[in-house]
């Protein structure tokens, strides 16, 4: 058995975008869930590796993207969750955090074989990116209080297919193993 990461899914968010008001109601609720997952990798020593879209910005680069979050009208969404000196950082530009990202090939070279999902959307890139590492026979851990939805009944879909379909362990933030 390897070892696990914690992956942080578009939590680096302008909020700019036609479904965030229905989005930032079920961030609010997750932030502190994926705080508490945060210090508790970062403190056990667990790889943090965040993977986030570049929202079409094709010249930014990570530290870019938290500024411009940061500066944004809901700052206080990203401030609480964004990258440390020590976490790692996948640009992607699509749904899944695999799609034409070089997770796969990082997540091999730390001997990772367990990952940890948190972030937003949970029926969009968070099922996404869980039925990929599906595929890649990594094991998948989805706290259910730390990923956040658009909408709540496609979310809970998305929750009961990841664990059905795909093996993944649904569980709670503080329940969940690295």
């Amino acid at each position: 058995m390897g070892k696990s990461a914690l992956i942080v899914i578009d939590m680096i968010n302008t909020y700019d975008h036609p479904d965030a008001e229905l989005l930032v109601p079920s961030v609010q609720e997750a932030v502190p869930h994926v705080v508490s997952l945060l210090e508790r990798a970062r403190s056990a020593g667990v790889p943090v590796i965040f993977a986030n879209d570049n929202f079409g910005q094709w010249r930014s680069h990570h530290g870019e993207l938290v500024e411009t979050a940061l500066a944004g009208p809901r700052s206080e969404l990203v401030r609480p969750v964004r990258p440390d000196g020590d976490s790692l950082f996948v640009i992607k530009a699509r749904h899944s955090i695999f799609y034409e990202t070089p997770l796969s090939y990082l997540l091999n070279r730390l001997g990772v074989d367990h990952v940890v999902l948190t972030g937003q959307v949970t029926e969009q890139c968070v099922l996404y990116s869980a039925l990929d590492a599906h595929i890649r026979h990594l094991r998948v851990t989805i706290p259910k209080d730390a990923v956040a939805h658009i909408h709540e009944d496609l979310a809970d879909a998305a929750l009961l297919m990841m664990e059905r379909n795909m093996g993944a362990t649904i569980t709670t933030a503080d329940a969940a193993r690295f």
